[in-house]
């Protein structure tokens, strides 16, 4: 798991010294960094124990998972980082379909995942601003969280609907440095 990577080399140790706190072996170890292994709940347990954090944590999120609407927001950034960044747009044009079926912004509470790239987390706050303002609800509270990018992005990738995306983008695209067209969420 990336994560367990990142969070490891951020505390500034090795793959043998996590190992060894957590009473795995090191080819454990790498096993549960690597992306093709299926981890047992057990070492995910003892790995996040050893980080300093409750054993209960892992149980905690997984219930958290299977508590998510399977069309929620939190759930489409889950696919979009299983399937690779490009799947973005049909992964969040099934929530944003759900949302609108159900009228409501329930699915919309949890935000993404964390690991969700920067430009995708600006998207999805954007896109749950939108829909919360279609239902005539408060955005969710984790939106006024996510900044504006570095860079602009035009979603679009045409150079030639750029300007028209700088004057059609409603404000929580545009706030945050992310340029669509008017019918963005419209499905074809």
């Amino acid at each position: 798991m990336e994560l367990i990577r990142t969070i490891r080399r951020r505390r500034k140790l090795s793959q043998r010294a996590l190992a060894q706190r957590a009473g795995l072996s090191f080819r454990g170890m790498q096993l549960l960094e690597s992306s093709v292994h299926d981890p047992r709940v057990s070492s995910l347990e003892r790995v996040v124990h050893a980080l300093g954090l409750p054993r209960s944590s892992v149980s905690r999120a997984v219930s958290g998972a299977l508590s998510e609407q399977p069309e929620s927001l939190f759930c489409a950034s889950l696919r979009i980082l299983e399937d690779g960044e490009r799947s973005w747009r049909q992964h969040l044009m099934d929530c944003v379909d759900a949302v609108r079926r159900s009228g409501t912004v329930a699915s919309l509470e949890t935000p993404p995942a964390v690991e969700l790239p920067a430009r995708l987390r600006a998207l999805t706050a954007a896109i749950a601003e939108t829909l919360a303002a279609e239902c005539e609800t408060g955005a969710p509270g984790w939106t006024s969280g996510v900044g504006p990018l570095d860079r602009p992005w035009f979603v679009s990738g045409y150079e030639s609907l750029k300007a028209s995306a700088l004057i059609e983008s409603p404000i929580p695209f545009r706030s945050r440095n992310v340029f669509v067209l008017a019918n963005f969420l419209e499905r074809a």
